[in-house]
């Protein structure tokens, strides 16, 4: 198994090679990049299986033990993500390989996409498999740097400039993270992430705290947390469709898997994180109401995106093994509601030609598959029973009512912030679906990534699509294994001692 734990991250890599070389070949391109994630979804099962069955799976690099290695560490809490956000990559290559036969030709090769591609999911695996502060940083740098090239792709000016925003940020906040790394080595002579577990707790509360803020706004401007948010709505919207599913279904989680996991394993707490519920609320009703204010269906939906962030940090706040549980069910339950919602908001752009709410119309009569492919994630997202979105919702109501006063007024606020949801979903179905049929809006930029205006689309667009929503209806269907394995993710996280243990060979 220390084998198999490397391979999430070399097969991506290799892959990514592979696309180089052969450039000129399209098929052969594709055909990698499809093989390649399909195995690497496998081996994230396998690796799931495993952690949750025996414990956390264990790889020491270069044959250097740690804490002085590089360890690569999948418990239950990273193989779950890398499970699921995999399948997400792969449902949205599929999706982006016939978008552009349908646009281009099966003929047309693509010299970035494909290794750009496969290297930010290498960088996504990365960062939820090692176990350490420096190479997580490298794991980040990794899949920014690839993202930067995917959002820049044959764009237009208005995009450049989104994009400008999104790397400026980005930037900023990796040397944030740098400047954070070196502090925590400066102050405890390591960055192994089971090392500090132990040797965090001897350092003066004042600098644990600083340490601990530092850590927050790094990985708060990743995961898009109010008020570090700033960057999502104009950088997600401008992005091709495809690229912009797989930022808003992958990019902030690992953000929030990496704010979970330092601030559970290294800044132990006995009671509910005051602050965090601060920023729980406000993420939540600033990013509601902002998708209220919108009539562009991908800042709705990106508005959307930061809200529900705030229900992960909600299961962070509480801070006991069941609300921490929780919001890694609820991280899984995002990754797929929110891809899914922006390929089909890719696919109501081909038909219409339009992002715009108020020039769309009549949709259910047109094309109901396309209907049906929105209103299960809708539902999803917006926390209707039985779907995922409910599941993952109760389990954080649940935690958060046993908690204290503090959690409690928040859990209304989860309520209200479903509510309001459902809000911006049903308004989107209304403008969207219902009345009577618009004419197409003709392509006002042919020259860049997408083609827009157009009946067709292709059938595998749609099956990826579906793809998606059946991950999302089987995580309800198995809720109660699911709901589980979480809890018992949440009870190791606030533990420590097995990830000590499996990582360092010691007792806690």
């Amino acid at each position: 198994m220390s084998t198999v734990i490397t391979l999430p991250v070399l097969l991506p890599m290799l892959g990514a090679a592979v696309t180089v070389v052969f450039a000129r070949s399209p098929v052969l391109q594709r055909v990698v990049g499809v093989v390649v994630l399909a195995v690497v979804a496998a081996l994230a099962g396998v690796l799931l299986v495993v952690a949750d069955g025996s414990g956390p799976v264990v790889a020491e690099l270069g044959g250097w033990a740690a804490p002085v290695g590089i360890a690569l560490v999948a418990d239950r809490l990273s193989a779950l993500l890398l499970l699921v956000s995999t399948l997400v990559t792969l449902a949205v290559l599929v999706y982006a390989i016939d978008q552009r036969i349908a646009d281009y030709g099966r003929g047309t090769a693509s010299t970035t996409f494909h290794p750009m591609y496969l290297m930010l999911s290498a960088g996504v695996s990365l960062a939820y498999l090692t176990g350490d502060l420096f190479t997580l940083f490298v794991a980040f740098e990794v899949m920014l740097t690839a993202s930067y090239v995917l959002i820049s792709r044959r764009t237009t000016a208005t995009r450049v400039r989104a994009g400008m925003t999104y790397v400026t940020v980005s930037l900023m906040s990796s040397l944030l993270f740098l400047t954070a790394i070196a502090m925590v080595y400066a102050a405890t002579g390591t960055v192994n992430l089971a090392d500090l577990a132990g040797r965090m707790d001897a350092l003066p509360a004042e600098l644990r705290t600083v340490l601990g803020l530092m850590l927050l706004v790094v990985f708060g401007i990743k995961a898009a947390i109010v008020p570090l948010h700033f960057w999502l709505p104009d950088s997600y919207p401008n992005a091709p469709g495809p690229v912009a599913a797989l930022f808003a279904g992958l990019l902030t989680k690992v953000g929030f898997y990496a704010m979970l996991r330092t601030q559970t394993l290294l800044f132990s707490r006995d009671e509910p994180w005051t602050l965090m519920l601060v920023l729980a609320v406000a993420t939540m009703l600033i990013g509601a109401l902002g998708a209220l204010a919108q009539n562009d269906l991908n800042r709705l939906l990106s508005f959307l995106l930061v809200s529900h962030i705030g229900f992960m940090l909600f299961g962070l706040a509480v801070f006991d093994a069941e609300s921490v549980g929780g919001a890694a069910l609820y991280a899984a339950h995002h990754i797929t509601v929110l891809a899914t919602l922006f390929l089909v908001s890719g696919l109501i752009t081909r038909r219409t030609g339009t992002v715009a709410l108020d020039q769309m119309g009549g949709l259910v009569g047109t094309a109901p598959g396309l209907a049906v492919l929105f209103v299960i994630p809708a539902l999803t997202l917006a926390g209707i029973p039985p779907t995922a979105g409910f599941v993952a919702k109760l389990a954080l109501l649940e935690a958060g009512v046993g908690a204290g006063s503090g959690p409690v007024a928040v859990a209304g606020v989860v309520i209200v912030a479903s509510l309001l949801t459902l809000v911006a979903l049903v308004r989107v179905w209304v403008r969207v679906f219902w009345g009577e049929p618009r004419p197409a809006l003709p392509d006002d930029d042919p020259d860049d990534e997408v083609v827009v205006g157009t009946a067709a689309t292709a059938a595998p667009m749609y099956a990826a699509t579906a793809g998606l929503v059946a991950v999302s209806l089987a995580i309800s269907v198995f809720a109660g294994p699911l709901t589980a394995m979480t809890d018992r993710a949440g009870v190791d996280l606030l533990d420590r001692g097995p990830y000590r243990v499996a990582v360092l060979g010691d007792a806690p």
